[in-house]
């Protein structure tokens, strides 16, 4: 299977699209539960989850807490000379404190989000970025509240039922998140590079028995560290068009705006920003005529005094994933 050449929508049918949502749902559902709940075979869910996995179609990722490390987040709009997009995208892509990066429609501008210390990130802003010489200008946008972000998200192929039959229990979080030790940090480092690995290939990678393993993993999801993430270009799911909206709404109605627009199954990512727009919402949309529907039915009655949209030409990286490019891009 070659997804730089295919069709995106002859890649996925609709069975693997289901599986996709499963994995939306819970990251390291076993094959098994998901057949019970999706009514195929065990056999068919694990040949085609293996087949997508190793195709590149899809990668299911550890997410760290989305409080923990969305606030305070850098949020870059980094406009660059033309014919410079590819490398400064690259360089951003390579770092590992980067966990996303898109190149925006029209090839002169990159976003990405930067999840770093004081130090690192005025080494980025102030000397790396515009000592290349290829950066334009570069806005910088801090998160100030997440209302959701995309290990929320649904692609809204699985029912209500199939939804919750999947969903694990819910827990009670502690108060405090739990001291972590040598192995804790081990196991969730395993876990981002990928959440489906079973306990016995982690206790081996770890060197601890599976049956440590397994009680390390509980307590760490009892804590709300094994967040997932199934990585996936959102053309196999049917959603061609992938726009950042950046929103004027008024103070007083940031946290009613960010709360409606965090449960529109179009809107994969919502935050309280910094800067020239207090409100960035992500949304995927089949075509731009939904986008257009989005904007002026969606935005239109909450409220919102202005909205910039910017679309998504190329997502480079995702959740920490590196996506496949098509042939002939560096």
């Amino acid at each position: 299977m070659d997804l730089s050449t295919a069709d995106p929508d002859s890649v996925l049918d609709a069975l693997d699209r289901r599986l996709v949502c499963a994995l939306q749902v819970d990251g390291r559902a076993e094959p098994g539960r998901i057949a019970e709940v999706l009514g195929v075979s065990a056999r068919t869910v694990t040949r085609r989850l293996g087949r997508m996995r190793q195709a590149g179609v899809l990668r299911v990722v550890r997410l760290p807490d989305v409080e923990d490390t969305a606030v305070g987040a850098l949020l870059l709009r980094v406009r660059v000379l033309s014919g410079r997009v590819d490398a400064i995208a690259r360089a951003l892509a390579d770092r590992p404190d980067v966990p996303f990066v898109d190149v925006m429609l029209g090839g002169h501008e990159v976003g990405a989000v930067v999840l770093t210390d004081a130090g690192s990130r005025d080494r980025l802003l102030y000397g790396q970025l515009p000592a290349t010489g290829a950066v334009t200008e570069t806005t910088t946008h801090a998160v100030l509240h997440a209302f959701a972000d995309a290990g929320q998200w649904r692609a809204g192929y699985l029912t209500g039922e199939e939804s919750a039959a999947l969903a694990r229990p819910a827990v009670p979080r502690p108060a405090a998140p739990p001291p972590l030790d040598d192995l804790d940090r081990a196991l969730l480092e395993r876990l981002g590079e990928d959440a489906r690995q079973s306990h016995a290939v982690l206790a081996a990678a770890v060197g601890a028995p599976e049956s440590t393993v397994r009680r390390r993993l509980h307590r760490l999801d009892g804590a709300g560290l094994l967040r997932t993430h199934a990585t996936v270009d959102p053309r196999l799911l049917g959603l061609a068009v992938d726009a950042n909206l950046w929103l004027d709404v008024p103070p007083g109605r940031i946290a009613e705006v960010g709360t409606v627009l965090a449960r529109h199954p179009r809107v994969h990512g919502v935050f309280a920003t910094s800067g020239p727009a207090n409100l960035l919402a992500t949304v995927f949309c089949p075509d731009h005529g939904e986008l257009y529907r989005f904007l002026t039915d969606t935005l239109g009655p909450l409220g919102v005094t202005r909205a910039e949209t910017t679309i998504t030409a190329r997502a480079v990286k995702r959740a920490g994933v590196l996506l496949r490019q098509p042939p002939g891009r560096p």
